[in-house]
């Protein structure tokens, strides 16, 4: 094929020129005139450029929110692309979401208005009960520098008391859009305007096929990263081969998480809330519900960053990967993959095909984000920790650092202070103090060498005081109060 096609609100398009740098954003702005989606920071962090995206699964259509800003254009295929000017209630006026923003004076400025609304309304079809608390997630992504986000949650509590008595458009138009966009996915497309090229391709097996034939083509699964190349740095990207609809298989054998390199954080987040709780909250750290909707886990291995935020956490828990090469695949531990900064294991054509992540049953297992902002932040030094005891001594110890070298790294010194001695505050302060001897972090914008080296201390620390006294007040809860 070489048509991109989707479904934008009720429409069909179907579009032949597509370059692989070109963002849904300026489709809708430019060439749509759909002006109520903004532009704000043109790199997934202020939430106003907010559109729903549906897309079908196997367990049925799902709408999530994105960022259309650096949604770049050629992922759109075989969606459903929803915006702010698709709302509608019943009556087509105001839907209850929007008429709860005006009701409780949750928009000022307006700016931003349009963007929160849409993560309201994806929140409002997927949790009609939803608390205080899950708004305050759901709106992780979205940023508004008037209102101070009181009547905004006021606003989306209100139109969550109404939210299971009616029926809005996407609800009832469900089943036929399903058959719509099953229709649309059928073989590769192979897109281009100019020398800007843009590939999807058909399965698993087209894609190993088409990267032995481009081995240079950039990837691009959920563009979180790719996207700001484009909007910020102006990079070319083309050939570029999006493969975002791809390797989602998800399974659980034998105590390991075996997920496809194509499960975003937001498909991943049940699974890891059941499986592995104590990583919850830190998983819901990962940018906001926008970025957890596009981002994939194992795009961000395969970038190599040394700040990315699921390494540290997996490398803890002993995870390892399938690289794949045509026909051909190979298996290593996740610490082994990255060689260097911005070098990493994976040969020409390669491509990481499956995360295996051992959910350790028994074990105390930590995972920690410090950051300048809490919400929807890059890191700034990020930790995981698994200990496994036997009685009161610690028998295996497994501490990785995002944030703190080159590359995400573990803390081999840390590890053997803790090895074979007793699970007490003298044997943590020993492993504290040897951090030294594992990371001689740098000086950059998000923190300085000290407070990374000091930080990594007093979560060791942090690990010691939650793990023998539970109940002790460590963290402050959404409402500002102290919570264990």
């Amino acid at each position: 094929m070489t048509q991109l096609r989707f479904l934008l609100n009720d429409t069909e398009v179907a579009l032949t020129e597509v370059g692989a740098s070109d963002t849904l954003l300026d489709h809708l702005r430019i060439a749509r005139r759909l002006t109520g989606t903004k532009e704000g920071c043109a790199e997934g962090d202020c939430g106003a450029c907010t559109v729903l995206a549906g897309r079908m699964t196997a367990e049925g259509l799902i709408y999530e929110p994105v960022n259309a800003c650096i949604r770049l254009l050629a992922s759109c295929h075989a969606t459903h692309i929803v915006t702010i000017e698709h709302l509608r209630g019943p009556d087509g006026g105001l839907h209850p979401v929007q008429a709860a923003m005006v009701a409780h004076h949750g928009s000022q400025c307006g700016f931003c208005t349009p963007g929160i609304v849409m993560a309201l309304y994806a929140l409002w079809m997927t949790s009609p009960a939803a608390d205080a608390t899950a708004i305050e997630t759901a709106l992780q992504g979205n940023i508004c520098r008037c209102t101070g986000y009181e009547p905004i949650i006021k606003a989306a509590l209100a139109a969550h008391a109404v939210g299971g008595q009616l029926q809005d458009a996407l609800a009832i138009e469900r089943e036929a859009v399903s058959a719509r966009l099953a229709a649309m996915r059928q073989g590769r497309v192979t897109l281009a305007r100019g020398a800007d090229r843009a590939l999807i391709p058909a399965d698993n097996d087209d894609l190993a096929q088409l990267l032995l034939d481009e081995p240079q083509a950039t990837l691009v699964a959920g563009a979180t990263d790719v996207g700001l190349w484009v909007t910020k740095f102006m990079r070319d990207i083309s050939p570029a081969i999006f493969i975002g609809h791809l390797m989602k298989d998800i399974r659980v054998e034998d105590g390991t998480l075996h997920l496809g390199a194509g499960v975003t954080y937001a498909e991943a987040a049940p699974l890891i809330a059941r499986h592995i709780p104590a990583a919850h909250d830190y998983w819901l750290r990962i940018g906001g519900w926008q970025v957890r909707s596009m981002g994939t886990i194992g795009a961000n291995i395969a970038n190599g960053s040394p700040i990315g935020d699921t390494p540290p956490l997996l490398i803890a828990l002993g995870a390892r990967i399938v690289l794949r090469r045509g026909a051909e695949r190979r298996e290593l531990p996740l610490e082994e993959f990255f060689l260097g900064y911005g070098k990493q294991d994976r040969q020409p054509g390669e491509f990481v095909e499956e995360v295996q992540i051992p959910t350790r049953p028994g074990a105390r297992i930590a995972a920690y984000k410090v950051s300048k902002r809490r919400d929807s932040d890059i890191t700034s030094a990020a930790c995981g920790i698994c200990i496994e005891t036997e009685g009161e001594t610690i028998r295996s110890a497994r501490i990785a650092f995002g944030g703190m070298a080159a590359t995400p790294k573990r803390a081999r010194a840390a590890e053997a202070a803790l090895e074979g001695q007793p699970f007490a505050e003298a044997t943590f302060q020993a492993a504290a103090e040897a951090l030294a001897e594992d990371f001689q972090p740098l000086t950059d914008m998000r923190a300085s060498a000290e407070y990374r080296a000091l930080v990594a201390k007093n979560l060791i620390r942090r690990f010691w005081l939650e793990q023998s006294e539970p109940g002790l007040p460590v963290r402050l809860r959404h409402d500002g109060e102290i919570a264990a």
